[in-house]
């Protein structure tokens, strides 16, 4: 078989072609990640209030919950947070117990288009260790404060699988704009706004 043959591609809006298997930095679109994301639910839709709480507006909020628990961070450190579920605008939002299933090939495919989504952008590929379990900890405090607040879980089962949140919801900002679900098109455009602020910040040669 060739290797065009087996590609694995996927036409986004913007005219890219992007090949899941084996991504390409180049074939990355801010205009596509977020527009899928925008339209991916998280909890499998499972969640309360008149839309799906997309995973772009969880990537918002994980940000906002990485922030107020690194307040010194960087802008890059910043910006690869916002971005850490970047490679669901192609893959969907697959939960926990279904990657554990499926195995190590799944979190193959996704570390290399996140770190295709890296360069496309002038990110490192990688985390450094430290950084990744930051990010862990902002993304599963995040998914505390979703479990709680939308999807019908009590206090105790959301500690059991996602730990007990650092600080209360009342210390990130604006918590309660972040928790209620967006329309599509405000995931969408708050999470292009949440990029373009940080990657104003960097400085280019």
């Amino acid at each position: 078989m060739s290797r065009t043959a087996s590609r694995a591609w996927q036409r986004m809006l913007s005219g890219r072609r992007l090949d899941i298997l084996d991504p390409s930095p180049v074939d990355v679109e801010l205009s596509d990640i977020a527009h899928g994301l925008a339209r991916v639910a998280r909890w499998n839709g499972q969640t309360i209030g008149d839309y799906p709480f997309s995973v772009a507006q969880h990537s918002v909020l994980v940000l906002e919950v990485f922030r107020a628990a690194n307040p010194d961070a960087g802008v890059h450190a910043q910006l690869q947070t916002l971005l850490h579920d970047a490679p669901e605008y192609v893959m969907g939002d697959i939960i926990s117990p279904f990657k554990a299933a499926m195995g190590g090939n799944y979190k193959d495919v996704e570390n290399r288009l996140l770190s295709a989504i890296y360069l496309r952008f002038s990110l490192p590929a990688t985390q450094p260790a430290a950084l990744t379990k930051l990010i862990k900890k902002a993304d599963r405090e995040a998914a505390y404060f979703e479990a709680t607040n939308l999807a019908g879980f009590e206090a105790a089962e959301a500690r059991r699988l996602f730990g007990e949140p650092s600080f209360p919801a009342f210390e990130v900002d604006e918590f309660d704009r972040l928790i209620r679900p967006w329309p599509t098109r405000e995931a969408h455009d708050r999470f292009i706004a949440a990029f373009e602020e940080l990657a104003a910040l960097i400085p280019h040669a």
